[in-house]
Parts: structure tokens; C-alpha cells; sequence
């Protein structure tokens, strides 16, 4: 099976398995979801949408997060990890959509990474989801199941981005972006599938032998 052929079938199976793609993080807009998805760094998405009801009863705009202080919004988000950078990234990132960008989340990818606390990852992420423009964000799912099926050489989150763009229609990346990572969660967790267990791997590759390496994120 040729790698494209591989995946038009792993994105039909996906789809069988996942017809349904729900957003993991809690949110009402752009900027709720911009703000989630930075708290998810290093952190999983059941803590933060434990986090985000009472950050958001408090603050869920722009303008109102600014009149918090750094040491409020650390105080509400310190169980997310890494809570006093991104408290300051949240706070700074507001201040920044209230005076440059009139209190709107920006929606080019431009924009969106000149803002503090904000990778290219995450501005996929918003893109994808809140301006629906075509983004295929790679988390580490995606790098470890793409190397897994042997749809890109996963030297890098880059490199890897760059091969499933290449596979996949501009179209599918929204929803694909998460099928992936609910397989990877769901099916496919990394403790317990090296290449060989769950049932893309077994049905893409029946003759495998031998666990892969792959690369880490």
C-alpha cells in the first residue's frame, strides 16, 4: 500500500470511527478557545475545562481580563502547570487584543503568533476551529500516529505538519486534526500500541514484526 493510498484509508477509517469531532476544550468563541488552548499546554484537557468555568465566570472576554491582575488569574490556573507564565501570557495576549485588535481575536496566523503564549500550534488550533480556515494543528497524537502509519519521516511537529498537508485535502484537516487525536486518545494510546496493536496498525501493516522508534514531539 503506497503512503497516499494508506492515507485515504486511514481517513475513511477514522472517519467510521470518529463521525462525530466535538472540540475537547470547553469554550463560547475565539478568544475562550484561544485562552484554553493555551492552558492545555502541558496539561490535559479534563483539568482544563475544570479551570476554564471559573476563569471564564470571572473574565471571558478581552476587556474584562485585563482588569484582573497576573496574581488573580495565576491563583485560578495554577493547577493547569506552568500556571505563573501562562497567567502572564493571558494577561498580556488581552491587553494586546484591546488595544491593537479592538477587543477581536485576530484571525490570521500572523497576528495570532505575535501574541504572547501563542505557537504555531495554538494559532492552528483557533484557525482550524474558531475562523474554520484551513489549519492541521499536530500535536503529539498526531506525531507519534503519522510516524506510526508511516505517513511522514516525523523527524519533526514541522516536517510532519508539512507531510499530512500534503496527504490530505485542505478541506479534512479540521476534522481529520481531531479524529487523530481522539484515536491516539481512545485506541491508540502510546503506552500501549508500538506499531503493532490497535486496529489501523494491524489492518495498514498485518506483516509488521518489529516496534518502530519514533520521534518525539
Amino acid at each position: 500500500m503506497t503512503r497516499l493510498k494508506r492515507a485515504q484509508y486511514i481517513e475513511k477509517r477514522l472517519a467510521q470511527l470518529f463521525p462525530e469531532t466535538p472540540i475537547p476544550l470547553q469554550h463560547e468563541d475565539a478568544y475562550t478557545l484561544l485562552i484554553a488552548v493555551l492552558l492545555s499546554a502541558r496539561c490535559t484537557d479534563e483539568r482544563v475545562n475544570k479551570v476554564t468555568p471559573i476563569l471564564f465566570a470571572r473574565a471571558k472576554t478581552p476587556k474584562a481580563m485585563v482588569k484582573l491582575s497576573v496574581s488573580e488569574i495565576d491563583k485560578i490556573v495554577r493547577s493547569c502547570g506552568l500556571a505563573p507564565r501562562k497567567a502572564q501570557a493571558i494577561y498580556d495576549l488581552s491587553k494586546i487584543i484591546v488595544e491593537k485588535h479592538a477587543g477581536q481575536v485576530p484571525d490570521s496566523f500572523a497576528d495570532l503568533e505575535a501574541l504572547p503564549g501563542v505557537g504555531h500550534k495554538t494559532a492552528s488550533v483557533v484557525m482550524s476551529q474558531a475562523f474554520q480556515q484551513p489549519a492541521f494543528p499536530v500535536d503529539t497524537h498526531i506525531h507519534r500516529l503519522a510516524q506510526q502509519w508511516e505517513l511522514t519521516s516525523g523527524e519533526s511537529v514541522e516536517q510532519t505538519e508539512k507531510d499530512l498537508k500534503k496527504l490530505f485535502a485542505p478541506e479534512s484537516w479540521g476534522k481529520l486534526h481531531l479524529r487523530f487525536i481522539y484515536f491516539g486518545r481512545q485506541c491508540c494510546p502510546s503506552r500501549q500500541c508500538d506499531g503493532l496493536r490497535c486496529v489501523i496498525c494491524k489492518e495498514c501493516f498485518p506483516d509488521r514484526r518489529r516496534p518502530k522508534k519514533y520521534h518525539k514531539a
